[in-house]
């Protein structure tokens, strides 16, 4: 025993060690996973800051149309960065066919066109604007805000000339109190609910993939390269084979997903000292089982990635296999977010790949439901042990194992 699982290390340090000399690889499996959350969480909402202020501060120029000067609208805008050109007219079709302004605005001489009719103590208005313009969508969202505050002025002027209260009238149910009290939900609950809507599929998604490359290098890479039948002449199984190459394969992949949980927790650090979000609040009873419901799902799709690598006759075959079976986790990946997790059926939780799925929101939520950490752990090794028997099938096959040469 002890000289079977010195022969399987031996195997596994040899192939991780081949795999990482190339310094696209240590890239791979330890720049951007670690890089991977924070850039996710720090640096894009910094950029969508950024552009945001950008936006604000363009300078916009809208031609407002009207039949009647609107002396209460003009001055919402602002004036430093927006440029108004007042036409008065009249109209004689719809306000929303752009007539002549559609060559000008298409055109870019002018962002966006305002036309208010003003018939009956009501303003009419349309926007003719170009939605592919940022400009143009800038210049339209500005004057939808001046159009609110203009309505929301005239609708109080309105109600105060009819002698009732502004405030009671257009504010009849109000919440008496502090909304944040009433939530019973702790911060750490919180932090965990949202955590478990994108930590699950992000985990699924980044372990199946990172397993892809190391899965063909291990097996149709040697095959191509000659030096798979200098392995089967080693004095070994090809149980013991298997596992060696399994056990680079995990470790390469294992690495690479450690690497993002620090990456994110860090990310959850930084968010958390911004009050953008906590950090949720886990029993070390769920922690446990959140590390084991991702090794039992590494454990089945490094096998399984392995057995499909190995059927595959070359690595341009076993790419073209490999790259689109990640469709067999984006999809129940997406689909587990929106299943409601309150009142589940349990047999949820026998599905492969989203039984784990489930397990990990539920568990980011501090959910330990005895019922159903039973039913996706004991499938789950199921699942596995079947990945892994499928593999060693591979191994075995002498027209699957042998070089082309």
């Amino acid at each position: 025993m002890n000289k079977s699982g010195h022969r399987i290390k031996t195997i596994a340090k040899k192939e991780v060690v081949e795999f990482v000399r190339d310094w696209r690889t240590i890239v791979a499996i330890i720049i951007i996973p670690i890089l991977m959350f924070p850039v996710l969480f720090i640096v894009f909402p910094i950029l969508l800051e950024s552009e945001a202020a950008e936006l604000d501060s363009k300078n916009v120029q809208i031609e407002i149309q009207f039949n009647e000067y609107p002396d209460e609208l003009i001055p919402l805008f602002n004036t430093t960065t927006t440029l108004i050109t007042e036409v008065n007219t009249t109209f004689s079709t719809s306000l929303s066919d752009p007539l002549n302004d559609l060559e000008r605005v298409r055109g870019m001489e002018i962002d966006a066109v305002l036309r208010l009719n003003y018939s009956e103590d009501v303003w009419y208005y349309s926007i003719i604007h170009l939605s592919t313009s940022e400009s143009s969508s800038e210049a339209k969202g500005r004057i939808l805000n001046a159009l609110l505050i203009f309505e929301n002025n005239i609708t109080a002027e309105r109600i105060d000339e009819g002698g009732l209260d502004v405030d009671n009238t257009l504010d009849p149910l109000r919440w008496d109190g502090d909304v944040t009290k009433a939530d019973v939900a702790t911060e750490g609950e919180q932090a965990g609910l949202i955590l478990s809507l994108f930590i699950p599929l992000v985990l699924a998604i980044w372990t199946f993939s990172s397993a892809i490359q190391p899965s063909i290098d291990m097996t149709a890479g040697e095959r191509e390269r000659g030096t798979l039948e200098a392995l089967l002449g080693l004095p070994c199984t090809r149980n013991e084979l298997l596992m060696g190459k399994w056990l680079g394969v995990a470790t390469i992949t294992g690495v690479g997903v450690l690497l993002q949980i620090v990456g994110l927790l860090f990310a959850i650090g930084y968010l958390a000292s911004s009050d953008f979000i906590g950090i949720p609040s886990l029993s070390l009873e769920a922690v446990i089982l959140i590390i084991l419901s991702i090794m039992l799902f590494a454990v089945m799709v490094v096998a399984l990635e392995l057995a499909l690598a190995m059927r595959s006759h070359s690595v341009k075959e076993a790419g073209s296999i490999l790259g689109p079976a990640i469709i067999l986790i984006i999809f129940p990946a997406l689909f587990t977010q929106v299943i409601n997790l309150d009142g589940i059926e349990s047999f949820w939780f026998s599905i492969p790949v989203i039984n784990i799925l489930l397990a990990l929101r539920e568990l980011l939520l501090d959910r330990v439901i005895f019922e159903h950490v039973m039913i996706w752990m004991i499938t789950s090794i199921l699942y596995a042990s079947l990945a892994a028997y499928y593999a060693a099938r591979q191994f075995k096959r002498e027209d699957i194992v042998t070089t082309l040469s």
